[in-house]
């Protein structure tokens, strides 16, 4: 099987069986979403969800986050993975957001990065998620679905991942791609034992075919 067969066959898989796949994080707007992503780093979106409510209660818009004070952000979100590091960058990203950019979330990769707390993930998502860009965002879940399933190969990094992916996912579906992978990641293809009894991609998993099939 070519890489380009594989390729064409598990997308076509997805889009049959999983036709609407999108973030499971909850948000009204790109403030919120920007926000959102950045608490579900190393955390799960279950426990942001949980967090987000009473969060954006207190702290409604980037310019009310921007004036608070870390101390008072970081008992709104201490129950999630790094809350120190976490409530530093979203206060950090907020006073960025409204004194060099307007308070206008910018749509572009490399702006985006700019903001503390935004690493390349974060800024894929917001790009695909807010402004249909073509991006594909690269997190735990990602690189290794795409690995296990043989789409990418020997990657040693997420931009390595995300840039053999890109060269093969048409440009119009990047963005679901994505969501494909988490969603795949987080309920089928889970990290200790994946399970491939109920996995429809048998067929064309690398992983499956050399590790699993007897």
């Amino acid at each position: 099987m070519t890489k380009k067969e594989r390729f064409e066959n598990i997308i076509s898989w997805f889009q049959t069986n999983m036709p609407v796949a999108e973030t499971e994080l909850h948000y009204n707007n790109s403030y919120e979403l920007l926000v959102a992503v950045i608490l579900s780093a190393q955390c799960t979106d279950k426990r942001v969800n949980q967090i987000t409510p009473s969060f954006f209660e207190r702290y409604p818009t980037a310019e009310v986050l921007a004036r608070s004070e870390v101390s008072e952000v970081f008992e709104y979100i201490r129950s999630c993975s790094y809350p120190n590091n976490k409530s530093k960058n979203l206060v950090g990203m907020a006073q960025k957001l409204t004194s060099e950019f307007k308070g206008v979330i910018p749509s572009d990769v490399d702006e985006l990065q700019k903001l503390p707390g935004v690493g390349r993930k974060t800024a894929n998502v917001i790009a695909s998620v807010i402004f249909d860009k073509p991006a594909l965002a690269v997190d735990t879940h990602v690189f290794r679905v795409s690995a296990r399933l043989g789409l990418t190969t020997n990657a040693k990094t997420p931009l390595d991942a995300e840039k053999q992916l890109v060269a093969h996912i048409p440009e119009k579906l990047l963005a679901i791609a994505h969501h494909w992978l988490i969603l795949h990641g987080r309920y089928v293809c889970v990290a200790r034992k994946p399970k491939c009894d109920k996995c429809g991609l048998q067929t064309w998993c690398k992983f499956y075919q050399s590790e699993v099939k007897v």
